[in-house]
């Protein structure tokens, strides 16, 4: 049982830094353009090569 001296402290710290690091991600505007990543993704922003000519 004094384990839990140590484990609800630690466990309260990791949750406090996971909340602060989200409301920092969303204050950096880090989820602004969703859908915007996912069009880039998959877009193809080369035009394809052509092959060489045989000479």
């Amino acid at each position: 049982m004094e384990i839990l001296v140590i484990l609800v402290p630690l466990a309260l710290m990791l949750g406090l830094a996971g909340l602060v690091a989200f409301l920092w991600s969303l204050r950096s505007g880090q989820y602004d353009d969703l859908d915007g990543a996912a069009w880039r993704a998959i877009a193809d922003d080369e035009p394809p090569r052509e092959a060489p000519a045989k000479r």
